[in-house]
């Protein structure tokens, strides 16, 4: 699958099926701290990613006033 980080911006290849928390796990990121998202919808970290998806992965940034 083609996985897109944007902190650094990088593409990465992961073969699959693997599920969303492995593949954090793989990148060694933090499941609590990224959004994994496929197309438009955000997935779960029990989902289940195939080879031909495309996912992205963004971290979670919260703000104060």
């Amino acid at each position: 699958m083609k996985v897109h980080l944007s902190h650094p911006e990088r593409q990465v290849e992961v073969r699959g099926p693997k599920r969303v928390k492995d593949l954090l796990r793989d990148l060694n990121l933090i499941m609590e701290a990224h959004l994994v998202i496929r197309g438009d919808d955000l997935v779960t970290e029990d989902e289940l990613l195939k080879d031909e998806d495309q996912v992205e992965i963004r971290p979670v940034i919260s703000g104060g006033s």
